[in-house]
């Protein structure tokens, strides 16, 4: 199994360059003059910190959602002499 995933691993390693290497270079967007090189680096620079952001956001919601979970479960143990039931 680890001799297959190695010997795959090496084929599309070598393999690499010469598939980047057809079109002269040329990617599928086209030429890659300066203006295209800096605007693909502002969007990074500015794309990166976006996600971080959005994510740091997501999970603290749903950190805080479970946090109020547990607390509610805490409550519900505490008091369930006061609620009778079967």
């Amino acid at each position: 199994m680890v001799r297959t995933a190695l010997l795959t691993l090496s084929f599309l390693l070598l393999a690499a360059p010469a598939a980047l290497a057809a079109d002269d270079g040329q990617g599928t967007y086209g030429p890659a003059s300066d203006k295209v090189v800096t605007d693909a680096g502002f969007i990074l620079i500015g794309g990166i910190p976006m996600l971080l952001m959005l994510l740091s956001i997501a999970y603290s919601v749903l950190d805080h959602r479970r946090v109020r979970r547990l607390e509610a479960a805490k409550k519900r143990r505490a008091r369930a002499d006061q609620r009778g039931g079967w």
